[in-house]
């Protein structure tokens, strides 16, 4: 097993992260600076114990995975850093250790997904495997046909050009859409081009996940408030890593 594959099993981040940590210096296997290309072999059978270690501290062994659905709140920064007081850090249990998959903007709100399954993490976020996520958005005025036609089309900014996505009308003023980029403040970029403002953004799907809507009667699972998170269910994890084709 590569090494960056094993961190990210063992809930120290994504893939990317991992390698991040690599790069730096940060990881040590058996006493010397690792390596991304350094195998590594944990078979006690074998008599191959490989020591590893994060910042001179032994990682011993994976941790159990866990999935967690969040409802961010508008303010709330998706960066883990312990020094700001808006940080989704101190919103998160202390173990298992969880890292949202992808971000939101601090202005955004809406569903993000919190695992330490690097490699879930992985296929859901390298730009190459192209997965869907919903967003309902309003404007700061109301928008004729031809937007929509032209957010579905691809809209060019700042030497950008995204890709074609599904866009629909909400109201006069609201739109939902399907992207499978994931380009910085994409959305908000892409009205600005087309000389709109977005006033509010809310990620309502990811893939096979979704924010519950409001229930109207008793067989209808009651909405996650803003702020609050809940774990996900056998099924829709069986059913999210299907998707992903993870065994």
């Amino acid at each position: 097993m590569r090494l960056a594959k094993y961190l990210a099993q063992c809930g120290i981040g994504s893939r990317r992260e991992a390698c991040r940590l690599i790069e730096a210096g940060r990881i040590t296997l058996n006493g010397g600076i690792a390596r991304h290309t350094d195998p590594i072999c944990l078979d006690e059978s074998l008599n191959c114990l490989d020591r590893i270690e994060f910042d001179g501290k032994p990682i011993t062994k994976a941790e159990t995975l866990a999935y967690w659905v969040f409802n961010k709140a508008v303010g709330t920064d998706c960066r883990l850093l312990e020094q700001d007081e808006t940080s989704l850090i101190h919103l998160l249990p202390k173990a298992p250790r969880l890292y949202p998959v992808g971000r939101l903007d601090k202005d955004s709100r809406g569903l993000l997904l919190l695992t330490n399954d690097g490699e879930l993490t992985h296929k859901l976020m390298h730009p190459s495997f192209a997965h869907s996520k919903t967003y309902h958005v309003r404007l700061d005025r109301p928008f004729a046909d031809d937007f929509v036609e032209q957010m579905a089309n691809g809209v060019n900014y700042k030497d950008v050009q995204t890709l074609p996505c599904q866009v629909r009308r909400l109201s006069s003023d609201s739109f939902e859409i399907v992207l499978t980029q994931g380009l910085n403040r994409q959305i908000r970029r892409m009205a600005s081009a087309l000389r709109y403002k977005v006033i509010d953004l809310q990620r309502v799907e990811l893939m096979t996940l979704r924010l519950a809507i409001e229930a109207e009667d008793s067989c209808t699972e009651a909405a996650l408030a803003e702020g609050e998170m809940r774990p996900l269910t056998l099924d829709e994890i069986a059913t999210l890593k299907a998707a992903l084709a993870i065994i």
